[in-house]
């Protein structure tokens, strides 16, 4: 399919025909000529261009050769080139783009030189990113990956979006509720920030209360392994993800079983969130259950 034509290209065509002098689609049309056609743009241009109007000193017509040019910008490729492919390494070291030089002096820095891109891949003016990326950098892993689990954990029925405004609700009450008291009975994870310092942090504040109360391996009943018919315990170590699953799990079933003490769609997720502050303080159930 054949795209329609730029507005310049058709002023070019139209003045061709009728024998007039059109923009030129090479190296494009300086500001001045355009404003000194267009009152109205020349009402709202800046002072600078007014000024330049008035004192009749328009910037010299570039030439195509890019040795010969007088100002720092041109628009050498012309619009039907814009919309095919990008330029190539060659076209771009030749773009005065890449190349600032000042138009008085003629000195200036050439962005494409070696000093400025990284050996074995030309055409780079700013350093690649480091590989491999990091795992938040993608769409899928922008959460906390204990916020993203305890979110899949929330959730029923596949409704996402219920489930990370149950989330939402969690975290508020953790950031907005005072501050826990630390029992000396239920010690949580050593180098625990100070309790004043949690709600400045609600995430840390969930991770804290999960990992204290995750357990370290589970029992699995194997029979035969002692020898005959009786079955043998074997402990099992778990998983960073498994113990936290498995903490999660208590910290659901314990806050299902609170006392309702309203009614909405958030009551859930605040019942949560006080259980969560009750793993911290070491006033849940959860702690003799691990």
């Amino acid at each position: 399919m054949q795209t329609s034509e730029h507005v310049s290209e058709e002023a070019a065509k139209m003045a061709k025909m009728t024998g007039g002098e059109g923009p030129d689609l090479d190296v494009g049309t300086p500001v001045q000529d355009i404003l000194k056609e267009d009152k109205e743009a020349l009402e709202n241009a800046p002072q600078v261009l007014k000024d330049s109007l008035k004192s009749g000193t328009s910037p010299p017509k570039p030439s195509s050769t890019p040795s010969t040019q007088s100002r720092s910008y041109s628009t050498t490729r012309s619009l039907r080139a814009l919309h095919s492919d990008a330029m190539t390494a060659d076209d771009a070291a030749d773009s005065p783009i890449f190349n600032s030089v000042n138009a008085e002096t003629g000195e200036g820095q050439d962005l494409m030189s070696s000093e400025a891109t990284i050996p074995g891949s030309s055409g780079h003016i700013f350093p690649l990113p480091e590989l491999p990326l990091p795992r938040n950098t993608h769409l899928h892993y922008r959460y906390d990956p204990v916020v993203d689990q305890v979110t899949n954990l929330l959730m029923k029925d596949g409704k996402l979006s219920v489930a990370q405004r149950n989330m939402s609700i969690i975290l508020t009450h953790l950031r907005t509720a005072p501050a826990p008291t630390y029992s000396g009975n239920k010690p949580l994870l050593p180098g625990a920030p100070p309790a004043s310092h949690l709600p400045l942090n609600p995430i840390l504040y969930l991770t804290l209360a999960i990992d204290s109360v995750a357990p370290l391996l589970r029992i699995r009943s194997q029979r035969g392994a002692a020898g005959g018919g009786a079955a043998l315990q074997i402990p099992i170590p778990l998983s960073l993800r498994q113990r936290r699953r498995q903490a999660v799990q208590w910290i659901l079933d314990a806050a299902e079983k609170r006392k309702s003490r309203g009614s909405g769609r958030g009551l859930f997720a605040q019942k949560v969130a006080e259980e969560i502050v009750s793993v911290v303080e070491g006033r849940s159930s959860i702690w003799e259950r691990r």
